[in-house]
């Protein structure tokens, strides 16, 4: 649930290169690289020749809600019951045993008249 509510309310700019009509870069995070074909002026300030670029650049803004609703004090009379007997009935499964019960240990072992294993030669590796 905190995860849905941090990924609608999270904004980002996808920022888009296009050299014509043909996509060349996308980027989320980070610059977008260009095609290398810009229009850029090699000369000094006496350059009165303009020419357009092929290229161009876009951003999509995408924005994320700002306004959140709180439908906690909304909770009606019966939610309230079953939450409240859900928490106690588990809340019961998880008690322990005062302490820890071993059902053989008033048992002794049987005594061993022979050894099976050494006299069949049989050894559990």
């Amino acid at each position: 649930m905190a995860f849905i509510v941090m990924i609608s309310t999270m904004s980002f700019v996808v920022d888009l290169h296009y050299c014509g009509e043909t996509l060349v870069d996308k980027a989320i995070f980070h610059t977008v690289e260009t095609c290398g074909m810009d229009m850029e002026n090699p000369l000094a300030d006496g350059c009165s020749i303009e020419k357009e670029s092929c290229c161009s650049d876009e951003q999509l803004v995408l924005d994320g809600q700002d306004e959140l609703q709180q439908s906690a004090n909304k909770i009606t009379f019966e939610q309230q019951v079953f939450i409240a007997s859900f928490i106690y009935t588990h809340i019961n499964l998880f008690e322990g045993l005062e302490k820890e019960v071993i059902p053989f240990r008033d048992y002794k072992p049987p005594f061993l008249i022979r050894d099976f294993q050494k006299i069949h030669e049989t050894y559990l590796i």
